[in-house]
């Protein structure tokens, strides 16, 4: 019972369902992101949410050149997205549209929800590192079904009837 393996953590830790978002922004003129599951909110005065991100991301240290990080939270119908937001080598925006401002956030069309949001403070966590970002401004589609990352796999929530 007491496997505190990577393997064994990622077993316990993915019994937990999560939402999946996609954190982006313009950088240089080229929109750069990542898919993260580790997403929550923390504070409603002032308003900020926070993201983990692993410390081995070679996307985070450009990103957080950014002024601006928009966060959209991925649709049930946005799996590809997830899914190619998460690999490294490719253009991880084929196929996906996309709406930004003058302060470069990227907020992807069809997300269940958007946050434009600026880093508010950032924390060394083990392997990884927590990420607080102050929220300036959001939307959602509460029409939209989330994406769910539970046990590995990505799925769908069911709602009771």
């Amino acid at each position: 019972m007491n496997d505190l393996s990577p393997a064994g953590l990622r077993q316990v830790f993915g019994a937990f369902p999560t939402g999946v978002t996609a954190v982006a922004a313009l950088v240089d003129d080229t929109p750069v992101g990542l898919a993260a599951s580790s997403f929550t909110s923390v504070s409603l005065d002032p308003p900020l949410v926070s993201v983990c991100i692993a410390r081995t991301s070679t996307t985070w240290p450009v990103l957080r050149r950014a002024r601006r990080l928009g966060v959209s939270v991925l649709s049930a119908d946005q799996e590809h997205l997830g899914r190619q937001l998460s690999r490294r080598g490719v253009d991880r925006f084929a196929g996906a549209t996309w709406r930004t401002s003058n302060d470069g956030e990227i907020l992807l069309d069809g997300a269940c929800a958007w946050l434009d949001c600026t880093v508010y403070n950032e924390y060394p966590a083990g392997d990884h590192s927590i990420v607080l970002l102050r929220v300036h401004d959001l939307d959602a589609d509460h029409t939209a079904a989330p994406l769910v990352f539970h046990r590995s796999a990505f799925g769908r929530l069911q709602l009771a009837a």
